[in-house]
């Protein structure tokens, strides 16, 4: 049912997936899909639910900066892919509060799961220990989202190596440890 799914907004997009186009894709009674998952939305929500079922990983090449360049060459070529069904999943989550909920829940996974980038940079001695890895990984991976899905621009593909690589300074600067609070400053000082 969710291959139905993937495969009617690949190649219809958002606005053209119904229960019924899916229902007749997976070969099924639309009924069985409104007792299972009601509308659009609920199918929705699945299909960001089983992504976050699968055995992913994040790439471990041996350093922050290949390890967060691959990540970015994987994002874009999801985002390019054709049929476009991770665009227009995301698309989709603009328009349906269940599929704004998987979204939420597949990014928090994701995130989760990247924190090994950051903890194996730390035990190599590339970072800080105490870098906050979801800060670092948004700002290794936000240019390539804004360039493909804000700005909707063809992909660059140096823009992955870039933008890690613009991260990683950042991060060897300390722009993603905890900074001192005010009051710690002005006594310290």
């Amino acid at each position: 049912m969710l291959e139905a799914v993937r495969a009617e907004l690949g190649e219809r997009g958002f606005d053209a997936l119904t229960v019924e186009s899916v229902a007749a894709r997976a070969g099924v009674h639309r009924a069985t899909v409104y007792r299972r998952w009601r509308d659009v939305g609920g199918l929705l929500a699945d299909v960001f639910e089983a992504a976050g079922d699968d055995d992913w990983r994040p790439p471990d090449t041996g350093s922050l900066l290949g390890d967060l360049a691959a990540l970015n060459r994987e994002s874009q070529d999801s985002l390019t892919a054709q049929p476009p069904v991770v665009a227009a999943l995301f698309a989709a989550s603009f328009r349906s509060e269940e599929a704004a909920w998987g979204v939420r829940r597949l990014w928090e996974d994701r995130y989760a799961r990247c924190e090994a980038i950051v903890g194996r940079a730390v035990r190599r001695g590339e970072l800080p220990p105490d870098t906050d890895a979801r800060r670092l990984l948004i700002a290794a991976t936000a240019p390539v989202y804004h360039q493909l899905v804000l700005l909707r621009v063809p992909p660059d593909p140096d823009l992955p190596e870039r933008a890690a690589r613009t991260a990683v300074l950042a991060a060897g600067a300390g722009a993603f440890t905890s900074a001192p609070s005010a009051t710690t400053r002005e006594t310290s000082g």
